[in-house]
């Protein structure tokens, strides 16, 4: 993937998680891991373009 693809996917993650936190603080959400496992998705991306940037991958 291109760094602009996963910037794109990168944004998209960061409003599910957006929606995930509120679904959470309107007690909408039942499984509260959902929360996790998005921001562990937002980490990688956020590792995967600074590999691509620094020329490690």
């Amino acid at each position: 993937m291109s760094t602009e693809e996963l910037t794109k996917q990168l944004e998209d993650t960061h409003q599910e998680l957006f929606n995930l936190r509120f679904r959470v603080s309107t007690k909408q959400l039942a499984n509260h891991r959902e929360v996790r496992r998005v921001r562990r998705k937002v980490a990688r991306l956020k590792t995967l373009i600074t590999e691509k940037e620094l020329g490690i991958r």
